[in-house]
């Protein structure tokens, strides 16, 4: 198929041909004129060398072209000549009679409009395209003088409407009887928009009339957008048409928004119902798609909003939002016509953002309904409430109608499982496991407000929220589809943690809830995880809440049978120590790190719980170190035993100071001994392991602390017996030949006794005259120096014995 470019278009093309020809035929000439002097010089008789040949001339592109310099001198031309006859028409208009401003005007203007006839048949196409739009300005100056002469008197809206009217249909007519010009049609599609809008805004029609007259103008603009077949009357049309109709509906839509009464809200939702017709004729003569996908959304967003104005004035106050909702479903029964696809495309894509609205309009009530129940946490056990809707709803975040709003999200379930399975314009992303899930996330928002919004008594509205877990947990383990199993054990989570806290108004509630919850959850991990195809996550988290809520239960059962806190923790610790049976009974189960790690943050639960009184916490970590040993007895659990060890040390230093021991040695020993008698078993099971891997940090662990400890005593008994550890331990390592006996026993035996020296050396070095500390440093130096390579041979003798020793 060829395309034939416009006029304008193929003008242009061919001045670039014509310019290349021209720079091609100078270059030819240039290579002419070098190729005749070549052959004259070789039929000359001296022969000389071949001149080069010279290189061709640059062509200079011309900085304007001919049909752009034509347009700026049109233009300008035009401009002022208009000007001038504008400065005419205002300014020397009085200089003349009626008579000769009559004859001016229309000479200048018929000869204006008529010159471009001439001009077409000469071909001089932009030179009537100036004239003519002088001849236009021209009538638009001759409708104001006519104005200013015959008509005073005459409103000025009105007439003005008048004009724009007669005017655009002389510009009309004008540019169909010369469809070579381009100006007058569109110009005259421009002026169009003025004369019923400032018709209404004259005769004070009021809002209703005016609105009538925007869409009427976008109604025109439509039609003359869809039929024109000139490009610039169809752009102008289309953005008047859009610009009108975004009007209008705006309008209307306020009008129905701030109806007074059900006749005001009939009369805005008739005009809903014409911009609506306007946008769905459109949608369905358009041809590009997405522009008519486009226009069928506007029109059915209309048309629900027409209907459901009507509605909030004929029903009660509480049906507003589901009135507008039952507008948006009906909208999507269009959507199984035999309308083209992007119109049922554009009206169910109106009536799912409704649906959204009103989803959103229900969020309050939801948080409030979901979160509300936090605030017994600061007044546990205080009383039940009267109602379910007191136990629930606060005056912090307002609630209204939650009954209509559970009613919204119920219908709007049932919407969404229906449409991805009847709509033919679902998406692929709204896949049937995808639906069913976000059906089942809106049936329980609709489910989980009934409670409150019914004002059930206290106790049946907690039942029925530890109800709705249960459903949840039996969907998540028996559904077949990974989307649907998550999100209902979101859900049960997450409702389960709402009726925990809404169990604490009562003891009574709170102990069946925990049991209940607890029973649940234990339940789903046994039923999911027989399941042959689990769902990734599904059993683990029903077994961390089920092990967790355990835990609160054991608290909860201490508080409710008085016992103190240290006494609740020790309660708590059955909790751990139940999961590190079930851990056991499970063997390399996948379930077993979570059964484990949530066992594990239980257990610290309950030691945090006894910090309070330390003969409490010492018995909890020695318990929980018996936990953690009974852990590392099985081999995949070996590491834990180091956990057991640290447990058992906290428990002993934590008695210790129960006992209010200060003697640091009390804390040390029990670390030292196991840690030597671990190092002993290493080293005979691997005999190259080293001595400071095997005996150092037990060393270190006592010898330490009681050196700081010794050089701070002022008695003679703890030097002595650390003393005389330390000579034992420089003897061990000097008998088996051990690195880290030697150095650490040597260094302290060292340190200990310089301690004991100390002060007999102060007492010499004060009784020494003021000379002879210097003096004996002087002659240490000198002696050092002097034998500086046998102490270096001494140095390294000694680093190559303890280099052999391990």
């Amino acid at each position: 198929m060829t395309n034939i470019p416009p006029p304008a278009e193929e003008l242009r093309v061919l001045d670039l041909e014509l310019r290349s020809l021209d720079a091609r035929r100078t270059q030819l000439l240039h290579r002419r004129a070098w190729l005749v002097g070549v052959l004259q010089a070789a039929t000359a008789p001296a022969p000389g060398p071949v001149p080069a040949s010279p290189p061709p001339r640059p062509v200079r592109a011309p900085e304007a072209t001919p049909p752009n310099v034509q347009s700026v001198l049109l233009t300008l031309g035009g401009i002022l000549l208009t000007v001038a006859a504008i400065a005419f028409t205002l300014v020397s208009w009085g200089h003349l009679g009626i008579g000769g401003r009559s004859a001016v005007l229309a000479a200048v203007t018929l000869t204006a409009l008529g010159v471009p006839t001439l001009l077409l048949r000469r071909k001089l196409r932009s030179t009537a395209e100036t004239v003519a739009a002088l001849g236009l300005a021209l009538t638009a100056l001759d409708a104001y003088a006519l104005h200013a002469v015959a008509l005073p008197q005459a409103d000025a809206l009105g007439y003005t409407a008048a004009a724009s009217a007669v005017l655009a249909a002389l510009w009309t007519v004008y540019g169909l009887v010369f469809p070579e010009l381009r100006l007058p049609l569109p110009l005259a599609a421009a002026t169009a928009q003025l004369p019923l809008f400032l018709w209404a805004r004259a005769a004070d029609a009021g809002e209703h009339a005016t609105v009538t007259a925007l869409l009427v103008t976008a109604a025109f603009d439509v039609a003359v957008a869809l039929r024109a077949g000139e490009a610039g009357v169809r752009v102008i049309a289309t953005v008047s048409a859009c610009a009108a109709g975004l009007w209008g509906a705006l309008a209307a839509g306020y009008l129905s928004w701030s109806a007074a009464d059900l006749t005001d809200a009939v009369r805005a939702g008739a005009l809903l119902i014409l911009a609506a017709a306007i946008a769905l004729a459109a949608a369905r003569l358009i041809a590009p798609p997405a522009q008519a996908t486009g226009a069928a959304f506007a029109g059915g967003l209309l048309v629900a909003a027409a209907a459901g104005g009507v509605l909030r004035e004929a029903l009660p106050e509480a049906w507003a939002v589901p009135g507008y909702l039952a507008c948006a479903v009906a909208l999507l029964a269009v959507v199984r016509t035999a309308l083209p696809r992007p119109v049922p495309r554009g009206i169910a894509g109106a009536a799912l953002l409704i649906h959204a609205l009103a989803a959103l309009w229900t969020l309050p009530a939801l948080v409030s309904a979901l979160a509300g129940p936090v605030n017994w946490a600061g007044k546990a056990w205080s009383g039940a409430p009267s109602n379910a809707a007191t136990a629930v709803f606060s005056a912090e975040l307002p609630v209204h109608h939650p009954a209509m709003a559970s009613l919204v999200l119920a219908v709007i379930a049932g919407v969404l499982l229906a449409g991805a399975r009847f709509l033919p314009v679902a998406e692929p992303a709204l896949s049937p496991s995808v639906a069913r899930a976000g059906a089942l996330g809106l049936s329980w928002a609709a489910v989980f407000l009934l409670p409150p919004a019914l004002q059930l008594p206290y106790a049946a509205g907690v039942s029925a929220h530890v109800a709705v877990v249960a459903v949840l947990l039996a969907v998540a383990t028996r559904a077949g589809s990974r989307p649907l199993a998550l999100t209902s054990l979101g859900l049960a989570v997450a409702s389960s943690v709402s009726v925990a806290l809404l169990a604490l108004a009562t003891t009574s509630a709170t102990l069946g809830t925990l049991a209940a919850l607890t029973a649940l959850f234990l339940a789903a991990t046994v039923f999911a995880a027989r399941r042959p195809e689990t769902v990734a996550g599904a059993a683990p988290t029903a077994v961390c809440a089920a092990v967790s809520y355990a835990a609160a239960l054991a608290c909860v059962s201490g508080a409710a049978l008085g016992l103190r806190t240290e006494h609740t923790g020790l309660l708590t610790l059955v909790v751990p120590a139940l999961a590190a049976l079930a851990a056991a009974r499970l063997g390399r189960h996948p379930l077993t790190p979570p059964v484990e790690i949530t066992g594990a943050l239980a257990g610290g639960l309950a030691i945090v719980l006894t910090a309070g009184h330390p003969a409490t916490l010492a018995l909890a970590l020695a318990l929980g170190g018996v936990i953690a040993a009974g852990t590392a007895l099985r081999t995949e659990r070996r590491p834990v035993g180091y956990a057991a060890g640290a447990l058992f040390l906290l428990a002993t230093w934590v008695r210790l100071a129960a006992w209010d021991v200060g003697t640091p040695e009390a804390y040390t020993l029990p670390v030292t001994l196991p840690a030597l008698v671990i190092g002993v078993l290493r080293r005979r099971r691997l005999p190259e392991t080293s001595s400071w891997t095997a005996y150092g940090p037990g060393l270190a662990a006592t010898l330490l602390p009681s050196l700081v400890a010794a050089w701070g005593d002022a008695h003679w008994l703890r030097p002595l017996l650390l003393g005389t550890a330390a000579l034992l331990i420089t003897l061990m390592g000097a008998r088996y030949r051990l690195q880290a006996p030697l150095a650490l026993g040597g260094t302290v035996l060292a340190l200990d006794a310089l301690h004991e020296l100390a002060p007999y050396i102060v007492q010499v070095v004060d009784a020494l005259p003021r000379w002879l500390p210097p003096a004996l440093a002087g002659l240490l130096l000198l002696a050092v120096g002097a034998t500086y390579e046998q102490r270096l041979r001494d140095a390294r003798r000694v680093r190559d014995v303890l280099g052999r020793m391990h």
